[in-house]
Parts: C-alpha cells; structure tokens; sequence
C-alpha cells in the first residue's frame, strides 16, 4: 500500500457512485492529484468539499498509478469568504478552473502552490485581490514556462517607453520600435510591469494580455481547448467593480 500525506487545496469534485465522490487537489509536495473521497456525499463531509478550501489530505492506493483514496481534513475553509461577493466567487472559480486545466498531473510546483495559497487567502479583501489575481496569472505563466519578459525592448534593448508586448516571444517592445507593427502587438500596461496606478480599469488591460499567452500558448500547448469561462466572468467582474 503506497500511502502519503499533505496540504492541499481543493480544485474540483465530481460524483462517484451513490454515495463516494472524485476530488482533484492541488497538494504542496505532489501537484494536482485525484482520488475518491468516500461518503463525500455524506452531511459530515460534503460541507467541507467546497472548492478553494484548504485541506490536510491522505492519500493511498495499491499501486501509484491507480486513482487511489483520499480522507480528508479541514484546515482552512474559504467558502464565506468566497460567497461575500460577485468577485471573490468569481476570482475563486478562475483560479480553479485554470489549476484543474493546466497543472500536470501528480507534478510538484511548490512556488505556485504558496503563491495560490496567499491569493485565496486575500479573498474577500475587493480592494487588493485583482492586482495580487494579476500577479497570480504572471506567476502562473512563469512557472509553466511561458513567462514574459519586460524588462528591456526586443528590439532596441533599451527599457523606457516600453508599451507593448510581443505575442511571439512575449518581450517588451518599445512605443517608438513598434511603429507600424504596433496593432499587432498586444497591450503593455504600466501595471503589467509592475509600474503604474493598479486601477481596475488598467488590471482588466493587463489581464487582456496575460489572458493571450494563457488561451495561445498555455491552453493550447496542452490541446484544443477553451479558456475556463470562470476567467471571462472575473474579468466582467472587475470592470464592473470599477464602475
């Protein structure tokens, strides 16, 4: 019997049998991992099976390729937090639709996993929790390999009057290089770069781009799907908070 133990955050369930349900979590030490909870039907332990809640799980299984068990304790649970408003519900299922979709399977990203933990720890917090969900996505992208950078002009290599973004290379391209190139370069928002007013308006152009490199490169590298529609339904909600 393989059996082991951790922290982890809960992603997605879905039904399994009568009574027993399939979770996916996102753990500290072993990544996205699956398993059945059984009774996860039951009154006990459904309430704690609510995405985003942050659980002390144990797994077993006969063998490592099987979907195995998990048994399940509650350490932190963020569905108050979650449910206070438009944007925190739709900040929780984004962040959790992208993780089921793009994380490999059973593959440890430490990094990402304390940065997720510290942005659904901010649910409920309206004022900073889009520009810290930016951040998350830039980070997302970074620790999948498909990070941009905006340091300095692809072009020229200089680092002022930087306002666009290459969606070939993911560089910096300068407002003066890009010239008759610029509409088919995507949007650099001083906030992108870590510069800059963080109004909503300016995140919702930010995510605009981070959203491109997700949907084009990340998505697609892993087949032909769409973008979780929990993503477009956060966006709305951040400019409508900024109205």
């Amino acid at each position: 019997m393989i059996s082991w133990t951790d922290d982890a955050a809960l992603l997605a369930t879905r039904p399994f049998g009568e009574t027993s349900v399939i979770i996916e979590v996102f753990s500290e030490e072993h990544g996205r991992h699956a398993g059945v909870v059984r009774g996860g039907t039951s009154r006990k332990v459904a309430p704690l099976l609510q995405p985003g809640a942050q659980l002390s799980v144990t797994w077993k299984a006969r063998l490592d390729q099987h979907l195995g068990s998990f048994t399940v304790e509650p350490i932190r649970s963020r569905a108050a937090a979650a449910m206070g408003d438009r944007l925190s519900l739709a900040g929780l299922n984004a962040v959790c639709g992208l993780l089921t979709m793009v994380l490999p399977e059973r593959e440890a990203h430490a990094p990402l996993y304390d940065r997720t933990m510290g942005l659904l720890d901010l649910l409920g917090q309206t004022d900073i929790w889009p520009l810290a969900y930016l951040r998350w996505e830039q980070a997302l992208l970074e620790e999948m390999g498909f990070g941009m950078d905006l340091s300095a002009c692809a072009v020229r290599g200089v680092n002022e009057d930087l306002a666009f973004v290459s969606p070939k290379s993911g560089k910096a391209v300068s407002r003066d290089a890009a010239g008759e190139w610029a509409d088919r370069l995507l949007a650099l928002p001083p906030v992108l770069a870590g510069k800059g007013d963080a109004t909503p308006g300016e995140i919702v152009k930010a995510l605009a781009t981070t959203g491109y490199f997700i949907e084009n490169r990340l998505i697609k590298s892993l087949g032909d799907r769409p973008m979780p529609a929990a993503r477009a339904r956060l966006l709305d909600a951040i400019g409508r908070y900024s109205t």
